[in-house]
């Protein structure tokens, strides 16, 4: 007689914990695009208040060389020199980290969904060219901020660098005519990533109404626009001599220093 043998019992898979609210919301595609509305946001401020300070440059070099001072000098001193700079920089590179983190998330979400296409038709009223090239100008963006922190910030590649003579750098690094036109290039590149970036922001934070699409696009332009301009501007003064160095100590033609006394760390 055959006898039937009781099934073992089956096994009980654990459901996984859910993550904690912030976690699980920047999981979500939704999370992912105000995480990089946010950053992209900390990131368009960064790139304005760095061009209008830059603009110092036009009044020469104690202006500019002081300037480079007053941003090492912040806070102090209820925070020790440079200090405070350095958190900005830490706040900035976790705003780029992030942006790029939530950038490549979402373009993995979108190719699971559409098979490679974007999840929902996008918005091309206001830039085709900029918005089709978002991750090549970013990618772009990316190599020239290493580059331009190699050649101003840290000297690598700045045969002549001189640590706090921001001024005398400058016109060291665009005075020669392969970098300028590296720089040309780049800001090209940041124009348009920023005009449909500053299009977009409001979409992805659900601020997109049909009635406000003339201000929004009118936003990105302007101030993709004033950013870009102020940005070529410098190669372009120091290529063409508008910003000289008159008020530099040279020895012929090779700059020695820009700084008047008692500048510089």
């Amino acid at each position: 007689m055959q006898t039937m043998e009781r099934p073992g019992p089956i096994p009980v898979h654990k459901a996984k914990a859910s993550a904690v609210w912030p976690v699980a919301f920047y999981r979500s595609a939704v999370g992912k695009k105000w995480v990089m509305a946010v950053s992209g946001i900390m990131l368009m401020g960064f790139v304005a208040y760095h061009m209008v300070g830059n603009l110092h440059i036009y009044e020469g070099a104690a202006e500019m060389n002081e300037y480079g001072e007053f941003l090492r000098e912040l806070l102090v001193p209820i925070l020790p020199r440079t200090a405070f700079l350095w958190i900005a920089r830490l706040g900035l590179i976790a705003a780029f980290f992030f942006h790029i983190h939530a950038a490549v998330g979402l373009t993995r979400i979108n190719q699971k969904s559409r098979a490679g296409a974007y999840a929902q038709p996008r918005d091309y009223q206001a830039a085709n060219v900029a918005s089709r090239s978002m991750r090549v100008t970013g990618s772009i963006i990316l190599i020239y901020l290493f580059f331009h922190l190699a050649d101003l910030t840290w000297g690598w590649i700045n045969p002549d660098f001189v640590r706090g003579d921001v001024y005398r750098n400058v016109q060291a690094s665009l005075g020669n005519l392969p970098v300028a036109i590296i720089y040309i290039f780049a800001n090209l590149a940041l124009g348009l990533h920023l005009f449909h970036g500053s299009w977009s922001m409001f979409q992805s934070l659900g601020l997109n109404n049909p009635k406000y699409n003339s201000w929004r696009r009118r936003f990105a332009a302007g101030f993709a626009l004033v950013v870009t301009v102020g940005n070529l501007s410098f190669p372009l003064a120091v290529q063409t001599g508008v910003v000289g160095t008159d008020d530099c100590v040279k020895d012929g033609d090779v700059i020695i220093t820009c700084q008047i006394e008692g500048e510089g760390e």
